[in-house]
């Protein structure tokens, strides 16, 4: 059974522009500290079993421990 997880996808460059968030985020930011620290590699592994493996495929969990993370620090 495959779980309709959303697909772990590497950053596409668009069409027109080519935009890399590394190179607009200075280095000593709080976000950079933070990803140097948390490992959520494994997230999509203990989560697996928890998804459907019917309907559209949703949000990568990994992605959304991050936005949360981001909200939470950031106080959004």
């Amino acid at each position: 059974m495959i779980a309709m997880m959303g697909p772990r996808q590497e950053a596409q460059s668009a069409l027109f522009y080519d935009f890399s968030i590394g190179d607009h985020v200075p280095t000593d930011h709080v976000l950079r500290a933070i990803e140097s620290v948390i490992d959520l590699s494994s997230v999509r592994t203990h989560l697996t079993e928890f998804y459907s493996s019917t309907g559209r495929p949703s949000v990568d969990p990994e992605l959304m421990m991050r936005m949360l993370l981001v909200g939470y620090v950031m106080g959004k």
